[in-house]
């Protein structure tokens, strides 16, 4: 069972579970709102003169005894017909404005504190990040992209991976290591179709190499890392990158060493149609049993679509491999 309930701000709760068809939930792992699409049925309260529902108005759904989702109408998509088509963001999609910042000596979970701060929008459970960037300057910059890049610094210098995402009308910040699931899917257990791809193509990278401008010397420092066996296996992948001024050649040294680990490999994505368990959302860990592939490792969910269309629940789900946890 599920429950919908639009909030016209105004002291007015309205149920409008029994007039819902459709219902599709899409969340994502990084960089994107989280979006609720309902189409509503015409009914008889529509003929209740109070009934009314607006951009900006909120909306909440519940299943399962579970909250899902809160956020707010975006668009109202109605005509001659008796379905109205509803679509709702989370509160992430305020961070999508653009602003300039400048930083010193920060943590990401600082980062998101200042910016929530600045465009009033309720925090929850912020996971300490723990790495301190020496400088972030961004400089008309959209607030969700700063964000974004703040976590990628921190897993290519800590190695620790974190998911930033809205839980029911709260700013949430956790790490990826908390929010394994405690049960797996696969072949036998909700999947009923799959496909599976192995990749150098676009994130792959055996050759890194960091420069920095020397005040000193007038001249450029180079710093490389490579993997001559996989370099003799799939060519030189070059990933090009310049160095803070303000690290030294050992915090230089450690980036080099993270971005290695994290990028010379092949990267593993599926896709999944599943019959649908409302515990899973982008940013969750599953064990994935697949026997034709030999699979039976965790992988991140990417992204996670949820679709209820009257008693029918099902879920696609966009993951990548898991190479450390």
């Amino acid at each position: 069972m599920f429950e919908i309930i639009i909030d016209n701000r105004d002291g007015n709760l309205w149920n409008i579970s029994s007039l819902i068809s459709e219902i599709t939930w899409k969340t994502s792992y990084l960089g994107s709102a989280g979006s609720m699409e309902v189409s509503l049925i015409k009914g008889e309260i529509y003929g209740d003169p109070s009934f009314k529902y607006a951009p900006g108005d909120i909306i909440r759904f519940k299943a399962g005894g579970m909250n899902v989702f809160y956020g707010y109408i975006f668009t109202i998509d109605s005509g001659s017909d008796e379905v109205v088509k509803i679509l709702a963001y989370d509160q992430l999609r305020y961070l999508m404005a653009s602003d300039t910042y400048v930083f010193s000596n920060v943590t990401a979970t600082e980062v998101i504190r200042r910016i929530a701060k600045d465009f009033n929008l309720p925090v929850g459970e912020l996971a300490d990040t723990g790495y301190r960037m020496p400088t972030l300057v961004e400089d008309n910059t959209k607030l969700m992209d700063i964000i974004c890049k703040a976590l990628t610094v921190t897993l290519i210098n800590a190695g620790e991976n974190f998911v930033f995402y809205d839980n029911f009308g709260f700013l949430t910040l956790r790490n990826v290591r908390d929010l394994m699931v405690n049960f797996y899917i696969g072949n036998r257990s909700l999947v009923y179709d799959f496909s599976h791809k192995r990749s150098i193509d676009t994130d792959t990278y055996n050759y890194i190499k960091i420069v920095k401008d020397n005040k000193n010397t007038g001249r450029r420092d180079v710093y490389v890392q490579q993997d001559k066996a996989n370099i003799a296996k799939w060519g030189k992948l070059q990933l090009y990158q310049v160095a803070d001024e303000s690290q030294n050649a050992a915090q230089i040294n450690a980036t080099l060493a993270q971005t290695m680990a994290l990028k010379n490999r092949e990267s593993r994505n599926m896709t999944i149609d599943a019959i649908g368990d409302i515990r899973l959302r982008a940013g969750n860990y599953v064990r994935v049993v697949l026997d034709e592939f030999g699979i039976n490792q965790p992988f991140l969910i990417n992204e996670c679509t949820h679709r209820f269309d009257g008693s029918d629940h099902t879920m696609s789900l966009d993951l990548k491999v898991v190479n450390r946890l």
